[in-house]
């Protein structure tokens, strides 16, 4: 996250000349010590505050999108009219200012007050009972969210900001209420973000907007002709419209020793506070797998003075996904940093000393971290009779083939509309921005879910953007050099680029991701 600084730029109190900020172009100055952003579109002038409020972004350095500004750090994107984030991670909106214009000169004058935080539903009449819930079906209009990640959470979130005023709930099996797990395997393992960073809210927020927090609650079973969620014990909970979030579960070993309490997975906050409280003076970690999960917590151990060992099947990380010489730079750099690979070898045997591997070769451990991957959790669905094929089936607008149930995030498996293919795809912004277009579709908006998906990476002082999707290329054409800190990898098939990676190129990135939007049908 990044640290608050004295703003710099011009004195946008005192003024710029009008002729120095041409239509579609944007600058950041000051504000007395405020840092704003002011940006022009044909005649229309805005100003807002010029810092991200997910990570505290430069929104300078991004990309302007009709009357939007998109952060070049993560993606997320906000109204110049209205300072609303209107595309995750960012949940938070931003100030807007008011914008002077006199005598050939711009001045940015006062703070406005914060603008309308539903102007969806603001802009047109009420929703009408049937679609807001349905309550002309005589049940108590509540919507229902299973799991409490970012898709669950950002749906809730949505929901109210949007302008929905029934009863909502979202019923959690984890025991802390919704927070960043991106970081669980970065800042914070590394012990350089405090745990106040963590939640996505504050306690009180759930009470303040009526979001009734059922934490620590799994669900048993789902009555969907009944319209209800089964939490066991004879309790149950009654729904109009229902989302089903569940996410993912780590993939767990299957061999001798893999049961020993100081083997452990990185998935909740509970696993990563686990984690961190094992560390001692002189700890040595093996970790198996070199999955993001695994080598980012590699990057992270070795932050905190960990020994860390490396165990995988393949002879180079990430060569599936970002390709040989990402995947050859990534290495390198945590064997610079200290990490030992033990490539091409698997884990036979775990016993409470350390490792054995296939080879014979012995490690020892105090800390053994699997990060193999993940698997949908689809048990629910299953048993609810829901279309299930590695993930809940959705059609474009993230409904399910049951009537008022929904699904969003690493559990749902939707229509890519730039292949025509079905995808599953296991990103915290993907989980957020589908999780916010249920909510708009939970209430009749009726919006394709058609975002291009987006993630990031973090190793040491370098983070790795990716935006698209490939599942294969014929060809990866590189612009720069990883070593230098600056590079773009697109990802060609048939001659059309699927994905791009880049290394510091923020905007390019962003303008990866603009082209790819224009490029998908509508």
């Amino acid at each position: 996250m990044s640290e608050s600084a004295q703003p710099t730029g011009p004195d946008l109190a005192a003024g710029i000349a009008e002729d120095s900020l041409a239509d579609g172009e944007m600058l950041v100055g000051r504000v007395e010590n405020n840092s704003v952003l002011i940006a022009r579109r044909g005649t229309e002038l805005f100003a807002i505050d010029s810092i991200c409020t997910h990570y505290g972004g430069p929104l300078g350095e991004g990309l302007l999108v009709r009357d939007t500004v998109r952060c070049p750090w993560h993606h997320a994107c906000f109204s110049l009219r209205t300072g609303e984030a209107i595309a995750a991670p960012a949940i938070n909106p931003v100030h807007c200012w008011r914008v002077e214009r006199s005598n050939g000169r711009l001045r940015v004058r006062e703070q406005l007050k914060e603008a309308p935080r539903t102007p969806a539903a603001q802009a047109q009449p009420r929703e009408s009972a049937e679609r807001q819930g349905g309550a002309s079906t005589g049940r108590a209009e509540r919507i229902v969210i299973i799991g409490g990640g970012a898709a669950g959470f950002a749906a809730a979130e949505m929901l109210r900001r949007e302008g929905y005023e029934g009863a909502l709930t979202i019923v959690s099996a984890d025991t802390d209420p919704p927070y960043d797990r991106p970081n669980l395997s970065k800042d914070y393992l590394a012990g350089s973000a405090p745990e106040e960073w963590i939640p996505l809210r504050p306690k009180d927020f759930y009470a303040e907007s009526r979001i009734e927090l059922e934490l620590g609650t799994p669900v048993a079973s789902l009555d969907l002709p009944g319209h209800r969620v089964l939490l066991g014990k004879d309790r149950s909970v009654g729904f109009t419209k229902l989302l089903i979030a569940t996410g993912a579960e780590p993939v767990r070993l299957r061999i001798p020793g893999a049961d020993l309490p100081h083997v452990r997975t990185l998935r909740s906050l509970a696993d990563c506070r686990g984690i961190i409280g094992s560390l001692k003076s002189g700890s040595r970690a093996v970790i198996i797998g070199a999955s993001f999960i695994g080598l980012e917590s590699a990057a992270a151990l070795r932050q905190r003075g960990v020994e860390v060992h490396v165990v995988a099947p393949e002879d180079r990380p990430f060569a599936r996904s970002l390709g040989p010489v990402l995947g050859d730079f990534i290495r390198e750099l945590h064997e610079s940093h200290g990490v030992v690979f033990h490539l091409g070898h698997q884990v036979n045997r775990i016993d409470e000393r350390g490792v054995q591997l296939d080879d014979g070769a012995r490690l020892d451990a105090s800390l053994v971290l699997v990060g193999i991957g993940v698997r949908p959790r689809l048990e629910l669905a299953q048993q609810a009779g829901l279309a299930v094929e590695n993930g809940i089936l959705v059609n474009e607008y993230l409904e399910t083939s049951v009537p008022d149930v929904f699904a969003a995030g690493d559990v749902a498996r939707w229509p890519d509309p730039m292949s025509g293919e079905r995808l599953r795809i296991e990103h915290w912004v993907v989980a957020e921005r589908q999780g916010q277009t249920a909510a708009r579709n939970m209430l009749g908006r009726r919006e394709r879910y058609s975002a291009v998906p987006f993630f990031w990476t973090q190793h040491y002082d370098v983070s790795v953007d990716y935006v698209g999707h490939a599942a294969s290329w014929d060809r990866i054409d590189q612009d720069g050099d990883p070593k230098e800190r600056d590079v773009a990898f697109r990802f060609v098939k048939n001659g059309r680029t699927l994905a791009v990676s880049t290394i510091f190129r923020g905007r390019e990135s962003l303008q990866a991701e603009l082209a790819m939007e224009q490029e998908r049908p509508r």
